[in-house]
């Protein structure tokens, strides 16, 4: 299926001089929605995939179905102050100044193998703080799928030592 069918391109979107791509329309397509869960999973299923982690908020919605399909559990990696109960968190550096992620300080227990996921790899920024976040909970990264990684960005650099798996890639 050819899923960049199912890519919107919104110019100027956050800020002007940004194309976003928009997954929206694949998710509202039952068919490509489905597809692009079953490759992501089928990728890793060899793998020993024991929890799959999603970047809030689109990193949700395509992981949770993942981990689903796996029959593992999810584990939400969120903004501040959205976890109820205890986390531990990490603060990177964006393009634009700093950010910060949490998770669960029981989310994953020391040697599992974590699945991470998210919608689109950009710079690397938010994936690489989400792996280091993972990690120091003890979780061995098994490899990041994403439905998109725009490749003039270079984010696959700051990933490099984790396995990598993108649906669409764009230049």
């Amino acid at each position: 299926m050819d899923l960049k069918k199912y890519i919107r391109n919104i110019p100027d979107f956050p800020q002007k001089g940004i194309l976003f791509r928009d997954i929206t329309p694949l998710l509202a397509d039952g068919d490509a929605f489905k597809f692009a869960v079953k490759e992501l999973a089928n990728h890793f299923k060899d793998k020993g995939i024991q929890k799959v982690a999603g970047v809030e908020a689109r990193g949700f919605i395509i992981g949770a179905p993942v981990a689903a399909e796996l029959g593992v559990g999810f584990v939400p990696i969120r903004k501040p102050g959205k976890l109820p109960f205890e986390t531990v968190r990490k603060e990177y550096q964006l393009e634009y100044g700093m950010s910060i992620l949490e998770v669960h300080k029981d989310a994953v227990k020391k040697g599992e193998k974590v699945l991470m996921i998210d919608d689109l790899l950009a710079t690397g920024g938010t994936a690489k703080a989400a792996s280091e976040l993972i990690e120091s909970l003890g979780g061995e990264i098994a490899g990041w799928g994403f439905v998109i990684v725009l490749k003039s960005l270079k984010g696959e650099e700051k990933l490099k030592n984790y396995e990598l798996f993108s649906l669409i890639d764009f230049d």
